[in-house]
Formats: C-alpha cells, structure tokens, sequence
C-alpha cells in the first residue's frame, strides 16, 4: 500500500510512505504508486509511531457497564485493593466483554502495543490472565498485548500467591510483577527478592508497582537498582509509577536518576490525579528510559479514563507545563520510543526500514495533535489498516 499526503512529525511534509509485507520501504514527496498496490489518502495529517500503553489495568476495566460511582471508601491503597476484590464478583469482573470494548477502544484511539497489570491472587487466581489472553487474540491484528502477573494483594502476605505467579507466566504472562515492598508487604529486601528471583527463573521481565513516596520510595528504587545488577536483569526491569524520584530533592533525584540509566531501568508514569509529575526533561538528560500508560480506565479505582494515549500524553504536557512544541514532543515521546524500549521492543518511526505500526492524526502539526486531541483518522498495524476514524475494523482490508 501506499499512505498519500501525510506530514512527519518533524514538519516535513507533505510526503508519502510506501509500505510492503508489514515494513516501510520508502519515505518521500509525490512517490509513485507501485503496481498493484493501494493508496490510502492521509490527508495531509500527522503521521506517528503506533502508540505504546506501558501501564494499564483491562482485567479491571468497567468499559461499557452502566455507570458505578466510585465505592472504595478513602484514599488508602488499601481500600481500594480491598473495593475490588469484594465487588468484582457483583460486577462479573473480570469480564471479556468489557476488555474487548476498551481495547478496541484503545485501538481506535492509536494505541497498537499493550502492557496490561492483570490480578493474580487467591481469589480470582488466572482469571484474569485467562480472559486478557483471549480478548487479545481476537484482537491480534490490531494490537500487541502483553501481561504482567500482578500480585495486587500482596505477595508475602498471602502464602500461595507466588505459586499462582509461577503459574501466570506458564499460562502466557511475560512480565512479573510487585508491589509496594514496605508499605504493603512490609518487607522490601524480601519481596523484592523473591519478584527477582521468580523472574530470573522463568526467564521474564520484571515491572513494580511502587506508589511509595519520599525517601521510603527513593529507597526501594535503590534495593531495585542492586538487584537489577545482582541478578544481571539490565533492560528487563521497570518500576512503575515511581513518584518518588518526582519528590524528593533535585540533588539526591539526579543521582538516583543516574543510577537507574546506568542499570538500564525504565519508569512509566501514568500521571493521574494529584500525584508528583514525573521530571521528563531531567530523566531524558539523566539517560532514563520514561514511558506512559493510562493506569485504571473506569474501574472500581477511579472512574476516569478514556483510553486514549493522546490524552495521557496532553495531561502529562500540561501538568510539566510545557508550552514549546519540542517540550510537547519530548512528551509523546514517552508514549512512542520510551514505551517501546520500555517494553523491549524495536523502535517504530514514519522512516524507511521501520515496522508500519503507525497512527495518523488530523492536523498536520504533532504538537497541536497533542493540545487539540482528535480522533484519529487511520491507525496501522504492520501496515494494514485496522481502524479509521475512530472505528476499529473487525476484519484488516486496506484501502
């Protein structure tokens, strides 16, 4: 196929993109179209990479179940963990349809590349691994997924759990995860150690939850830097949320920075509510890898969340109050190349050579896309189209 009339993210433009067996192969102005192939007409739209969602929650989603006002009664992590688990049986959590309605969603929306937080614990057991499996495959020619086996609960706390961990990664999981090793578990060289060593055993990735704040966090993330080098994981570990290093000083913040890049661990904010903005700029010059996601999308956490990557990253810029295009686009970058890299991935550009997992917005400027948020009007995966203007194709045609 061949994609007419688009701008690059850099401004260039307009150009054309010849794609063929899922790879672009040529990046120019008025490129000829090559027999047999079909044009798809960008109209002069912006051109990005497929988006990244590093940090979601689809096993928890209420997507397109009648509104349920927020129940989990105060602000504790606590609380909520408990909300979920009495009220996800009620609600018929984790449901198919509901994580079907939201990725698809999400797809629409110019996401093509998944890391979804999915509970692993006593009660629901693979549940949710089991139900994220399925929906995904039917979804396959749109969008990549992958599972982290989350011990939301705890996992020190609750004997058993790490059997059904263990068990997660052997039914599909790729990722292990943890989960705030002092304040939940009250044992975080433990806990840490037991996540590392699960994950060195099955040969995965290792992605932490850490909402802990202050130097208790700053802490943690320091014992996750040793075990990184200890266990030789480099590249294969990510804490997420990690507010932290967004709290505590500058000084003490830029050598911890520099310790994470130089372990090769990533961070992905989701930049909700009132919690600490995540030092993009600092990060980028410190060497860290920062990815994006959008956390818990209508669920019994919080009832907010459209899905949608360009919004996650337009919260992201705002609340780093940044004005200049390139700040913007610093912005994005986390939902395209740091996700990616994040998740281990090749990186995707609208270049020559490049895998065509591609979205294209309706404004011929990234920044403005970014500040304006429109819908989408193509979105690539492996250079077909799989949807357009905000409708998910059920099959893959082009054209």
């Amino acid at each position: 196929m061949i994609l007419q009339d688009v701008h690059l993210p850099d401004g260039t433009g307009p150009v054309d993109l010849t794609v063929e067996d899922g790879r672009i192969t040529a990046v120019g102005p008025g490129l000829a179209v090559p027999a047999g192939a079909t044009a798809v007409d960008g109209r002069g739209g912006v051109v990005l990479p497929g988006l990244v969602d590093a940090h979601c929650h689809l096993d928890k989603t209420l997507w397109g179940i009648p509104w349920q006002p927020h129940s989990a009664g105060g602000a504790a992590i606590e609380d909520r963990i408990r909300n979920g688990e009495v009220r996800r049986a009620e609600l018929g959590l984790p449901s198919r349809d509901s994580i079907r309605a939201l990725l698809a969603t999400m797809v629409a929306a110019g996401t093509t590349l998944v890391r979804t937080h999915t509970d692993v614990d006593l009660s629901c057991r693979l549940e949710g691994i089991e139900a994220v499996t399925e929906v995904a495959a039917e979804l396959g020619h749109a969008v990549e997924v992958e599972q982290v086996a989350f011990p939301q609960g705890g996992l020190l706390t609750r004997p058993g759990t790490l059997t059904l961990l263990s068990d997660a990664i052997d039914a599909g999981a790729t990722v292990v995860g943890g989960i705030d090793p002092s304040a939940l578990e009250r044992n975080p060289v433990r806990h840490l150690e037991t996540v590392f060593t699960l994950a060195a055993e099955k040969g995965v990735g290792i992605d932490v939850h850490l909402h802990e704040r202050g130097t208790l966090g700053a802490f943690a993330m320091e014992l996750t830097v040793e075990l990184t080098e200890q266990f030789g994981l480099q590249g294969r570990v990510a804490l997420s949320h990690a507010p932290a290093i967004a709290d505590i000083d500058p000084e003490p913040a830029r050598r911890l920075a520099d310790r994470l890049a130089a372990a090769s661990i990533s961070l992905a904010t989701a930049t909700v509510y009132n919690t600490p903005v995540m030092p993009v700029a600092m990060l980028a010059e410190a060497g860290v890898t920062l990815a994006s996601g959008n956390d818990g999308i209508r669920d019994l956490w919080g009832p907010y969340g459209t899905g949608s990557m360009i919004e996650r990253v337009h919260h992201l810029a705002f609340r780093s109050g940044f004005r200049r295009d390139d700040q913007i686009l610093s912005a994005l970058a986390t939902a395209t190349t740091g996700g990616r890299r994040m998740l281990g991935r090749d990186e995707v550009q609208p270049a020559a050579g490049s895998t065509a997992d591609l979205v294209v917005l309706p404004l011929p400027n990234a920044a403005e896309a970014i500040v304006l948020r429109p819908t989408p009007a193509l979105v690539l995966k492996g250079g077909v189209v799989v949807a357009r203007n905000g409708e998910v194709l059920e099959a893959a045609p082009v054209g």
